[in-house]
């Protein structure tokens, strides 16, 4: 009985020793997380308030790298917080760490070739986080390897390893920082409306440039887009020639990532004084891709 009671006592006595630091290991890891979240999200929000209690119309690009920035340190501390616990629990339980060291060179190597992927997409995000390509809330175009098309959405969440990113028809797509070989920011400093207007080659061209420049003056004038519109839009001219019409282009810079929403406008105008001076225009109304600086 008294042979039979020593593995009892040893484990009794593991349990109340290093038995009990594992679970205040396990228990502090918790917790830590839980804060780092926490404490992220409150600053997201704080970051949040402060732009909506701005007078801007839309975010600063300052507002939107702090948002991103927040939201990169938080997911790299819960990653530290993850593998310091898992160090501090092995020794805990007696495994010799510099025992593991030759066979964890080895298992590294043959890890590292098989996460080539994994360290292309953090050292992506690091770049494009400290270059300040994009943010949160951005309207972002993305060329993905791979991907047939391009795509084009606001950014939601970023992270050095990977990028989400919501469309314009709701869906969320989650691309991996390292797959993204080209970004187009529609959102950066400003945007332009570009609009073609096609004209039958009968109407005069000076008439139809006096009435586009009305158009922009007016809604210039308009105060529900004077605070997208940065200046007067712009006749530019002729854009091209066909058999049967001509296309004039009228451009109009706007706040970052309102072209979509002042080239609608402008269209809704254009085609209103176009009928009302009897001229009439094609079905659909050519627009070409939104710009941005």
């Amino acid at each position: 009985m008294i042979e039979a009671a020593a593995p009892l006592t040893d484990l009794s006595e593991w349990a109340r020793g290093r038995g009990l630091e594992v679970v205040m290991i396990v228990m502090a890891a918790v917790l830590l997380t839980r804060f780092a979240t926490w404490a992220g999200a409150y600053i997201e929000r704080r970051i949040d308030t402060q732009a909506q209690q701005s007078d801007a119309v839309v975010r600063s690009e300052t507002t939107k790298h702090r948002h991103a920035l927040v939201q990169v340190l938080t997911w790299v501390s819960l990653t530290l917080v993850y593998c310091v616990a898992v160090m501090l629990v092995l020794q805990r339980l007696g495994v010799p760490l510099t025992g593991i060291a030759a066979p964890a060179t080895v298992l590294g190597v043959a890890l590292g070739f098989g996460a080539q992927r994994v360290v292309q997409d953090v050292l992506a995000g690091f770049f494009m986080v400290t270059e300040r390509q994009y943010g949160f809330g951005d309207l972002v175009r993305l060329i993905v390897l791979g991907s047939p098309t391009a795509i084009t959405g606001t950014v939601e969440e970023v992270t050095l390893r990977i990028t989400r990113v919501r469309t314009l028809d709701g869906e969320v797509v989650i691309t991996p920082n390292g797959q993204i070989i080209q970004v187009v920011n529609l959102s950066r400093d400003w945007a332009r409306a570009v609009i073609d207007v096609p004209i039958p080659s009968s109407v005069d061209v000076t008439t139809v440039t006096t009435l586009l420049a009305e158009v922009g003056a007016n809604a210039y004038a308009d105060e529900s887009l004077r605070g997208l519109l940065l200046d007067e839009p712009t006749v530019m001219g002729v854009e091209s020639i066909d058999l049967d019409q001509f296309k004039v282009q009228i451009v109009a810079r706007t706040l970052p990532g309102k072209q979509f929403e002042v080239g609608r406008a402008l269209r809704a105008r254009i085609s209103g004084a176009l009928l009302r001076a009897g001229i009439r225009i094609p079905a659909v109304l050519d627009a070409a891709p939104p710009t941005a600086s």
